[in-house]
């Protein structure tokens, strides 16, 4: 019988220049625009978009073929969400979390469990993993700040 592969526990907190439902309205708004942020290639497709659930699915090809992964989305507004995540090379279970530090600071949270599949590698050492989720998350805190500046005085949400 082969073995379970081992599950890693991540966690990440960073800070953006925005007010808590600005962030929230922000980071939940899946679109297939959301590679470019991340300045990857991968094709993402939303199946249900909801005030409560998103479900979408990202596919990439790489060097050892298809990536596949769908993302089950629960929005808790005005400040939590969870993700889980199921794909050909591993499954996520994440947990986000916003605070209002002022009324222009937001503190964000993530904690994920990652589990690799039989097709894919081992976890990445908790270094590895805090380095690409400071990196990914350093490219979306830009572009959220930098359309948090250019709404103000305005009611919509012009999102990537």
């Amino acid at each position: 019988m082969p073995k379970h592969p081992p599950t890693a526990v991540y966690e990440f907190r960073t800070t953006f220049r925005a007010p808590m439902n600005f962030v929230f309205r922000w980071c939940t708004d899946y679109t297939p625009a959301d590679s470019r942020l991340e300045k990857d290639d991968y094709t993402r497709k939303i199946l249900r978009k909801g005030p409560r659930k998103v479900v979408y699915e990202d596919l990439y090809e790489g060097p050892a073929g298809w990536s596949w992964s769908r993302h089950v989305v629960d929005l808790h507004p005005p400040n939590r969400w969870h993700s889980a995540s199921t794909g050909n090379y591993r499954t996520w279970d994440l947990d986000y979390a916003l605070e209002a530090e002022s009324a222009e600071r937001t503190s964000f949270s993530l904690r994920g469990a990652r589990t690799p599949t039989e097709l894919g590698r081992k976890n990445p050492s908790k270094s590895e993993m805090d380095r690409e989720l400071r990196k990914v998350w350093a490219s979306f805190g830009r572009a959220l700040e930098q359309e948090y500046r250019a709404s103000r005085g305005s009611k919509t949400l012009r999102r990537r």
